[in-house]
Parts: C-alpha cells; sequence; structure tokens
C-alpha cells in the first residue's frame, strides 16, 4: 500500500476517533453548537432593540454570530490535543507508526466540521427569527468559502496552542483571546460607533474584515475590497502560522 493510501487512512481513522469524543462530550456539543445559540438569542431579544444599525438588526447580528460559533468550539479542541499530548496517547500513535500529518488532520478536519455545523445552526435560527439575507448563489457559495477558510485556519492555530500548552487548563485558556475578539469587533454594533481607542482596535483586528465582508454578502451588495483582501490574508495568515507551529511542536514533543 502506498504512503499516502496510509496516511488517509491513518487521517480518516483520527477523524472518526475525534468525531466519537465530540459526541461523547455534551460539554463540547453545548460549547461549540448550543452556545453560540444562547448568544444569538439574548443580543437579538435582549440587547438588539439598544444597538443602532441600519435595517433589522438579527440582519446585522448573524455574520458576526457566525464567527463568535466558530471560536467558541476551539477551547475543547485545544484541551483535547493537550490532554491527548500530555498523556502518552501520541506517543502510542507514533509507536503504531500513525504519520504525525494524520494525528494532526484529524484534530483540524473535526474542528472544522463542528464549526460549519454550528455555523449552519446560528443561520437556521437566525432564519426562524426573522433573518432575510439578499445574497445571489454565488455570494452564498462566497460566505460558505469564508466561514470554511476560518474554520481551517483557527482550527489549525488551535491545535497549535494546544501543543505548545504544559497543561489541559492552560490549553484551553490560550483560546480566550480568540474568543473573546469577536466581541470586539463590528459583530454586534458599527465599529463607527465606538469610542477612541476601541474603535481603531476593532477596525485593525482580524475578525472584522471577515465580519464585514461576511456581511457584505449576504446582504447581497458588494463587501469592501480591502475588507474583503484582509479577512482572505488573516485567515491564510492564521492557517500558515498554526501549520508551521503545530508541526515543529509536534515533532518536537511527540
Amino acid at each position: 500500500m502506498s504512503t499516502v493510501s496510509t496516511s488517509f487512512g491513518d487521517a480518516a481513522i483520527m477523524l472518526r476517533r475525534n468525531f466519537k469524543h465530540t459526541v461523547r462530550n455534551p460539554v463540547t456539543v453545548f460549547q461549540a453548537v448550543l452556545f453560540p445559540v444562547v448568544m444569538m438569542l439574548m443580543f437579538v431579544y435582549v440587547f438588539g432593540g439598544a444597538f443602532k444599525v441600519t435595517g433589522e438588526y438579527v440582519d446585522y447580528a448573524v455574520p458576526g454570530l457566525t464567527v463568535m460559533a466558530i471560536t467558541y468550539g476551539l477551547g475543547p479542541t485545544a484541551a483535547a490535543v493537550n490532554g491527548d499530548m500530555t498523556k502518552g496517547i501520541n506517543n502510542r500513535f507514533k509507536a503504531m507508526d500513525v504519520s504525525h500529518g494524520a494525528v494532526l488532520a484529524g484534530y483540524v478536519v473535526s474542528t472544522t466540521v463542528r464549526s460549519l455545523i454550528a455555523d449552519a445552526v446560528i443561520i437556521g435560527v437566525g432564519f426562524a427569527m426573522g433573518f432575510r439575507p439578499h445574497a445571489s448563489f454565488l455570494q452564498w457559495l462566497a460566505v460558505i468559502g469564508l466561514m470554511l477558510l476560518l474554520a481551517f485556519a483557527t482550527s489549525w492555530l488551535t491545535v497549535a496552542m494546544g501543543l505548545a500548552a504544559k497543561t489541559v487548563e492552560s490549553a484551553g485558556m490560550a483560546t480566550v483571546p480568540l474568543i473573546m475578539l469577536p466581541f470586539l469587533s463590528s459583530a454586534f454594533v458599527p465599529a463607527d460607533t465606538m469610542g477612541t481607542g476601541v474603535r481603531q482596535f476593532a477596525e485593525y483586528q482580524p475578525f472584522t474584515p471577515i465580519i464585514e465582508t461576511l456581511r457584505g454578502l449576504l446582504s447581497g451588495g458588494h463587501p469592501s475590497t480591502g475588507d474583503a483582501f484582509a479577512a482572505v490574508a488573516w485567515s491564510v495568515g492564521f492557517t500558515l502560522v498554526g501549520y508551521v507551529w503545530a508541526i515543529a511542536t509536534f515533532r518536537k514533543r511527540a
């Protein structure tokens, strides 16, 4: 059997293992899928009337909530990756001649799929709450592509953080900045309504151009070229940094 076929087979086994762990852990399911829905209900029905936005608030909030749904599921991944490392499970995989790439791919792909499921739930609940996008078929494809790219990028970054952390607890805490950044973006209120200092931070942090690009596409309009370029650049940058960091750390510690 070729090396490529073996690697794909190993990756499929690792992916199936990670999916089983996710299904068996209700905390992971709640944090990754259900908690973003709770946040959506709270922001739209409790706080939405206090925010000044153009159009219906649910239409404004859904793009930011899809990004938040991706970041909220990262903590369990970092903790799981670190747990496998510190308990010696990855050393057992090494002894079984399972490729390094297959082990990491299992973490990344399972987290990416879980993030996309969370996004689908957010959009579905959004429709039930009155969300009415005006995106064309091609714009929907662009939305899905950008969400996939962001989920893939943050998954690699999270796996790297989990591998680099010394304990399971610190691995979970390492993802807090990624979870908090959407709150300090244009996810819930326009950046130009924020105070000096916070506004500049919101405008130039990674998630704002991603959210604005999603918002522009879902509204049926044309997102800013600068925002679209920045959204892809940040996502690709996260992927490269996470990939290189994860590979280097895994080879050092495994």
